[in-house]
Parts: C-alpha cells; sequence; structure tokens
C-alpha cells in the first residue's frame, strides 16, 4: 500500500508546475528560466541595455570606467557588458592574487559568454584587454561575432623589433616585475621610467596604461610581465571572428606614432582574414579618452 502511494505521489510531482521536469501546457508557450547571475572570483561584469550583445575588456590599471562614455552613446541600441580585472582601481584582488592575470581573465569572460547564452557578441579591448580579446576570439572561433582591439598589439615588444623573442625580452619584464611590486605605479613611472625607454612606442603604451586607475600592485606587475612577454601571434591564427585594429596616430613623421599602420599590419598578418585598421588622428594610448568623438565613429563603423 505504502509503495502505491509513493508511485501515486511521484507521477503527481512530473504534472505539477514548476517540476524539475519541465512539462509544456497545450496553448501555453514555454518560457525558458532566466540564466544563473555571474559570479567570478577574477572579473566583474556590469551589464546594461538591450540589443545585441558587446563587450568591453578594460587595459592596464583600469577599471570599467575607461569605457563608461563609449558604452553610455551604445547602450539604448545596444546591450553593454563592462569588464573589470580583479584588483584593478579600488576593487578587491579575489582569485587575481595568485597564478596569471590574462589567461584566466579570458577563461572568465569565455565562461560568462556560455553561461549567460550571449550568442555572438563583439568584443572591443584595449591594450592588455586587447590581448585578453584575441584569447578569447581565439578560443571561441564562431562564437565570437567581432573583435576591435585598441592600441593593442598581439605581441608589444614587436612594435619595436619584429626579430625579438619573448625570451630575449624576459629579463628586462621581470625588472620590470620586480620594480612595479617594490615601488607601485607611480614610483615605477617616475623612478624607473628607463625601463621602457629601451622599447620605444612599445614601452610607451605598455606603461601608459599604468597610473590612470591603478590597482593591486601584485595585479599591475604581473599584468605588465604578461603584456611585456606574451606572444599572441600563432595564436592569431585560430580567430575566424573579423577584426578591427584602432590605434592613436599623429601627422608628426617624427613621431614613432606615424609608422604604426605598418607595424600593425605585419603584426596582424597571421590572420585567416586581413584586418581592418582605423586611425585615431591626435589620439595617443588611452585612444577612447584622447579623442572620445572620433573613436565613438570608428566604434559605430565597426558595429554596422
Amino acid at each position: 500500500m505504502i509503495r502505491l502511494f509513493a508511485t501515486l505521489f511521484a507521477s503527481l510531482i512530473l504534472v505539477l508546475p514548476g517540476a524539475a521536469c519541465a512539462q509544456t501546457v497545450p496553448g501555453i508557450p514555454f518560457t525558458p528560466s532566466a540564466p544563473p547571475v555571474f559570479q567570478s572570483n577574477r572579473i566583474i561584469v556590469e551589464t546594461r541595455g538591450t540589443g545585441p550583445d558587446i563587450i568591453f575588456i578594460p587595459g592596464l590599471g583600469s577599471t570599467a570606467d575607461a569605457w563608461r562614455s563609449t558604452a553610455a552613446q551604445l547602450q539604448g541600441r545596444y546591450r553593454v557588458h563592462l569588464i573589470t580585472l580583479r584588483g584593478f582601481g579600488q576593487t578587491n584582488i579575489g582569485g587575481n592574487d595568485s597564478g596569471g592575470l590574462a589567461g584566466p581573465a579570458a577563461s572568465e569572460i569565455e565562461r560568462f559568454i556560455r553561461t549567460q547564452n550571449i550568442e555572438r557578441p563583439a568584443v572591443i579591448g584595449h591594450s592588455l584587454g586587447g590581448q585578453i580579446a584575441i584569447r578569447v576570439a581565439a578560443d571561441m572561433g564562431n562564437r565570437i561575432g567581432r573583435v576591435m582591439v585598441v592600441d593593442s598589439a598581439p605581441f608589444f615588444p614587436a612594435l619595436v623589433d619584429s626579430r625579438v623573442t619573448s625570451d630575449q625580452i624576459e629579463p628586462m619584464a621581470r625588472l620590470a616585475y620586480q620594480a612595479l611590486m617594490l615601488f607601485g605605479d607611480q614610483a615605477l613611472k617616475s623612478q624607473v621610467a628607463n625601463l621602457g625607454g629601451d622599447l620605444g612606442l612599445a614601452g610607451d603604451m605598455v606603461f601608459g596604461g599604468l597610473g590612470l586607475q591603478g590597482g593591486d600592485r601584485r595585479v599591475l606587475a604581473q599584468g605588465l610581465y604578461e603584456a611585456l612577454t606574451v606572444d599572441l601571434r600563432l595564436r592569431l591564427r585560430q580567430v575566424t571572428a573579423p577584426m578591427t585594429v584602432v590605434y592613436g596616430w599623429t601627422p608628426d613623421t617624427n613621431s614613432p606614432r606615424n609608422r604604426l599602420e605598418g607595424l600593425y599590419r605585419y603584426g596582424f598578418s597571421n590572420l585567416p582574414r586581413p584586418a581592418r585598421f582605423e586611425r585615431i588622428e591626435g589620439a595617443d594610448h588611452q585612444v577612447m579618452i584622447d579623442q572620445p568623438a572620433r573613436f565613438q565613429e570608428a566604434v559605430e563603423r565597426f558595429l554596422s
């Protein structure tokens, strides 16, 4: 008798609303449940607006604040996701107190895309964030709609010498790591600025991100080390999404920024399809802050 009641009770559970095995009711469309709230000890994600998805990734020492002006002009037409790596700005360092930085951040952005059921987002990354965007696009293939890297390169030192290797640059990167851990980002720029001198424009681009919003020196040091040593040029072959490369430019022929396009074309030559290059006159490393109107126009072209 007890077994009979148990069987009847189990049968009733299967047809009750909200039962574990969802049942459709004739005449009532099935509405899938919302994805779970995303939580991560590596990144923070702010989402706002509705429409096609755009993911913004900041550079070294920057938070989502670097993208707010750009995102504010888009969120009425797009759903924007602003990423902050934990430890940048005033955020808690979380899981970024050990291990790598850019690789785990890319993995968490990929997990965010999968768990939130985001379809073919546009991904925009600045500086170190541009390298993270390359990782995400290489890992996810056709799951990414398009990519924009802003004043970034798959291997920063190659902007000085295409023949240089990660092993050759590693001693300088290790010294920069130790100096940043010892002095902090402001002291690094003022007391050990010559570390970036030998890297020319590449050094300006990497070191130029430090101190914008700062952060925990452990995360800044690790991010700086990776920006100088990680070479993603071979990974470009795995990027199937169309890519746009945006960079600051000047007509002054005495400035190394005047010659960037040729360096970028060579640096991104491993892409399966040629990248689109957009130069923003009058901008330095912080392109979206230096020339916000011109950068916004480039973003609109990228999304169109």
